[in-house]
């Protein structure tokens, strides 16, 4: 919170009229100069201003008023308020880019559509201070220098730095899931290092039902082969 009351100069008037604090005093507690005070008290200054009462708007407490005007050297205390009023965030515009990087933008912008497609517009918007409408000529192959143009990292440029891109880069990874074939991943360790159990035994111990047995069958075409050779003996 704020160490001055809303507008000072309205309050150092209601104080100067409804009060015996002095001019110091008020002066301390409004962020004015005593003289400023003073010429407020002989109507020098500040005349078509009205008064604020700092009671009415919580600023200030009747007991504080009373305490500090029975005391010459005391200095009057603003009121925390019990409102906690949160602080407007800045909203963050394009980035500002240098007259002389300007021309770089287009090979940058080039070298991000190239290397990271998972970027969004906005995201090269923010990189590199760009418009929509440069990024999509860029990517069509409509711009006006497409052909001289050459990829270039904007972070050696000096375009953005190394962990502004990182960022938006992870940002666009986790807003797109990976593909079903390279989402998968592998076993854990204690499934792939288990002993075989006895209901399933290792691939090396099992024996296919139907392998052939070489040597009867060599056998049995010995034998066949036998009986027709004593057929033509015959």
């Amino acid at each position: 919170m704020s160490d001055q009351p809303l507008m000072p100069k309205a309050t150092a008037v209601w104080l100067v009229e409804n009060t015996a604090l002095s001019f110091d005093q008020i002066a301390d507690f409004c962020k004015l100069h005593p003289l400023e005070v003073k010429a407020i008290a002989d109507g020098d200054a500040a005349q078509g201003i009205k008064g604020l009462d700092p009671i009415l708007t919580g600023q200030l407490t009747r007991e504080e008023i009373e305490r500090v005007e029975g005391d010459a050297h005391g200095r009057l205390r603003l009121a925390q308020s019990k409102l906690r009023v949160p602080e407007a965030k800045r909203k963050r515009g394009p980035r500002y880019t240098p007259v002389s990087r300007r021309q770089d933008r287009p090979n940058a912008i080039l070298w991000l559509v190239r290397n990271h497609p998972e970027l969004k517009d906005s995201q090269i918007m923010r990189l590199v201070g760009t418009t929509k409408a440069t990024i999509a000529a860029i990517r069509e192959r409509t711009h006006w220098n497409a052909p001289n143009l050459t990829p270039l990292d904007p972070v050696t440029l000096g375009l953005c730095s190394q962990i502004d891109l990182d960022l938006e880069v992870s940002r666009a990874a986790k807003e797109k899931p990976l593909p079903a074939e390279q989402a998968v991943t592998l076993l854990p360790a204690d499934v792939t290092t288990a002993a075989p159990t006895a209901e399933a035994p290792e691939e090396s111990e099992k024996k296919p039902a139907e392998e052939l047995d070489v040597e009867a069958v060599l056998a049995r075409l010995k034998k066949i082969g036998g009986k027709q050779e004593g057929k033509q003996e015959e």
